[in-house]
């Protein structure tokens, strides 16, 4: 059976759609993105034959997908990934990253398709104490114990890959789904303080997009059924990212689901978290920015 084509998840976002372009490059596959725009937008659409958009929810998967023998590999990006927002859209939360990803592990299960899911520090990070700090975080650290017992029960094949704050051209930087680069970056362009929430001494890792989608193409050709870590070997507290920008600066009141640490560990996985480390550094990518617009 030829199966020739690649569905990504969240495809029209920042990661995703990197992703779809590091896979045109490298790989002869057709792809197909599946995403509902709540996040990702049409601007990030690339003008190429071999791939294909659909608008749509992960959880009408089966629905949307008419040949699933054709489908090679799944990269299921497509979930709700803010920490603070998921307090305010709890419902569309727990749609997005339970009910949604259900249907993509069913779906692949059922169809020996091979999925690489995107999971995130922040389900556990801080020892594994955060895994209920918010939905975001509780709904992620769920979908990682849902896929052991499928590994156990069904001997079902994965790839895990954890993103630790993706930033790079093309980042999201402004309204509700904006990252800290990104919202720092757009506060630079227009000559504001960069926002800061207290108490600003909340560590953070920070991975350029070029070294997470290369890592997440380098899990799907190893396919070893392995967990990945992609970040940098240095963390941050978000007030000295702040000061990298070299400009003014406002606190802003704590928040809800607040982290204060990013560090990953292992709880009970069973399976070893491999750890990789970025090649592009913060400083000098904020470096450069800063040069080109101040």
């Amino acid at each position: 059976m030829n199966k020739k084509i690649i569905l990504v998840t969240g495809g029209a976002g920042f990661v995703g759609s990197n992703l779809i372009k590091l896979l045109l490059l490298k790989s002869k596959f057709n792809i197909i993105s599946l995403d509902n725009y709540s996040s990702g937008s049409k601007k990030n659409h690339l003008k190429n034959r071999r791939v294909k958009y659909l608008n749509g929810e992960t959880k009408d998967v089966k629905k949307l997908i008419k040949q699933p023998n054709n489908i090679h590999s799944v990269f299921h990006f497509g979930e709700f990934a803010r920490i603070y927002q998921s307090f305010l859209k709890m419902n569309e939360c727990i749609e997005s990253n339970t009910i949604g990803t259900n249907s993509i592990f069913s779906f692949c299960l059922e169809n020996k398709i091979k999925l690489i899911y995107s999971a995130t520090s922040a389900s556990l990070g801080n020892k594994g104490n955060d895994k209920n700090l918010s939905p975001y975080a509780f709904t992620k650290a769920k979908n990682l114990e849902y896929l052991e017992n499928l590994k156990k029960w069904f001997n079902f094949k994965y790839e895990v890959v954890y993103f630790y704050n993706v930033y790079g051209p093309g980042q999201i930087s402004k309204g509700n789904m904006a990252t800290v680069i990104g919202i720092f970056e757009d506060a630079l362009r227009r000559k504001k303080a960069l926002p800061v929430v207290l108490p600003g001494t909340q560590s953070r890792r920070f991975t350029h997009i070029d070294d997470t989608v290369n890592i997440c193409f380098l899990a799907w050709k190893k396919n070893l059924s392995r967990h990945y870590s992609i970040s940098n070997k240095k963390s941050y507290t978000i007030l000295e990212v702040a000061k990298m920008f070299k400009t003014r600066i406002k606190f802003l009141k704590k928040r809800p689901g607040e982290r204060y640490a990013s560090a990953l560990a292992n709880m009970n996985l069973s399976n070893k978290v491999y750890k990789y480390f970025g090649k592009t550094k913060l400083k000098d990518y904020i470096n450069k920015l800063t040069k080109k617009l101040v």
